[in-house]
């Protein structure tokens, strides 16, 4: 069993920073994994927005969604199980429901709220 929860979410200026957190536990090792963010706006379907890809023995691919790139980053901190999603310039297109996702496992997060306002 493999339980994801996220927090940091919030409500942000335009122009403002967050950092998203997952903490992993159960039976998944962080380390091993393929981990993902997913956002999804309201009316919208539930998009990826970064996926952290295992490409070797602690080597990592990072992937983005187009809007996001430059301005999103995913990382992990192995010896805690979690992974992060620190977000720069956000936009209001940016609000939304942010979802941590383990694919083998095909396990969701509850998610975390954003809102980017002014």
């Amino acid at each position: 069993q493999v339980q994801l929860v996220e927090s940091g979410g919030g409500v942000v200026q335009p122009g403002g920073s967050l950092r998203l957190s997952c903490l992993a536990s159960g039976s998944i090792i962080v380390r091993y994994q393929t981990m993902e963010w997913y956002r999804q706006a309201p009316g919208q379907q539930r998009e990826m927005v970064a996926s952290s890809t295992v490409g070797g023995v602690s080597n990592y691919a990072s992937t983005y969604a187009s809007d996001v790139k430059g301005r999103f980053t995913i990382s992990r901190d192995n010896s805690k199980n979690m992974v992060y999603l620190q977000m720069k310039n956000l936009k209001r297109e940016d609000t939304g429901v942010y979802y941590c996702y383990a694919p083998s496992y095909d396990a969701w997060g509850q998610g975390t709220q954003v809102t980017v306002a002014s």
